[in-house]
């Protein structure tokens, strides 16, 4: 049998950020526990220090639960981009902004759980795009989903999940609000679901955010509207 270990890193780190390899901590877990574990990106190697911060820069808890700005330092790790570019990226204590959104857990295991740039910040709360668009399209008729932030008066932002459904499908909104429902709080629910032939992408495959956020950019949620 071949043992595959989940790893993370940039360019930027030379290239190793993380390992998934199992601590002792958790040798004994099985089954979908033990998959749990394996699907983070893992924790710091030696000679690499992480964390987690908010917007104001304070570090947050180790609770494998509470989101920030992954950042990281260390002797391989890059402390500035060629001619000064980026210099907002680095901070006076050398570490380093990697764009990511994660959380840590107890352990010092990392998930990362957003790009920095996607993550939809509600009522002071950020939630995770990718965790909407994972489970949006565990949904059977669901072919393809992307999750986007939407100007909200009250909240600042609000999801919409933009929807591709399977050939010869054709789930609704309520569909997705039941099957999503339980899965995450309610106030990670969106807010509406729109239904698309094709959603954009870039040459690599990554869904182009950027694009839908353009094309449903004054986009009004019914419960603006309502």
């Amino acid at each position: 049998d071949v043992e595959v270990i989940h790893a993370w890193g940039m360019t930027e780190m030379s290239p190793l950020g993380s390992l998934g390899t199992m601590k002792p901590e958790y040798a004994g877990l099985e089954g979908n526990a033990k998959l749990d574990i394996q699907e983070k990106q893992g924790y710091a190697p030696f000679g690499v220090e992480m964390k987690v911060t908010d917007d104001e820069n304070n570090a947050q808890p180790w609770d494998g639960k509470t989101f920030g700005r992954l950042k990281v330092r260390g002797p391989a790790v890059a402390s500035s981009y060629y001619g000064g570019a980026g210099a907002e990226q680095f901070d006076a204590d050398n570490w380093f902004d990697t764009g990511d959104v994660a959380h840590i857990d107890a352990n010092g295991y990392m998930e990362i759980t957003d790009r920095a740039k996607d993550v939809i910040k509600s009522g002071g709360e950020w939630i995770s795009t990718i965790t909407l668009e994972n489970l949006a399209v565990g949904h059977p008729d669901v072919a393809e989903a992307a999750a986007i932030g939407i100007a909200h008066p009250k909240w600042d932002e609000r999801p919409l999940l933009v929807v591709v459904a399977k050939a010869g499908k054709s789930p609704t909104k309520d569909d997705l609000m039941g099957y999503l429902d339980g899965k995450v709080a309610k106030w990670w629910l969106p807010d509406d679901v729109v239904f698309v032939d094709e959603i954009p992408h870039t040459a690599t495959g990554k869904i182009q955010k950027t694009t839908l956020r353009d094309q449903f950019k004054g986009y009004e949620l019914p419960t603006v509207a309502g």
